[in-house]
């Protein structure tokens, strides 16, 4: 999965297109994300011990993470990987990074 936890998205598909958020939760079992403040559902709740007064919730749903891109600086982007080497105390570690396709800069 591509997109993480606190990443900026743009949702690019949808009734929320074109609104950005940033991302709260992924479940990356079933290639979704949660975003702050889209795809805002409501559910009708009876009273409960736990909530007296019961009534209607408003709360985000997780959206397919196809249906949103990473914005860095230059806007909606798509995202590659890419190996970096770094030298360490003494030794060579490499490790994958993301990277932006627009403007080839590292994410992570």
């Amino acid at each position: 999965m591509k997109i993480k936890k606190g990443d900026k998205v743009r949702v690019i598909s949808g009734e929320d297109k074109g609104k950005e958020g940033n991302v709260i939760k992924t479940y990356p079992q079933v290639n979704r994300v949660l975003i702050e403040g889209i795809n805002v559902i409501k559910k009708h709740e009876k009273p409960t011990q736990a909530n007296p007064d019961g009534g209607i919730l408003e709360f985000e749903a997780p959206i397919d993470a196809s249906n949103v891109m990473l914005v860095d600086k230059k806007g909606a982007t798509r995202v590659g990987y890419k190996h970096i080497t770094e030298t360490n105390k003494k030794e060579e570690v490499t490790r994958k990074v993301r990277v932006s396709k627009k403007t080839g800069e590292v994410l992570d």
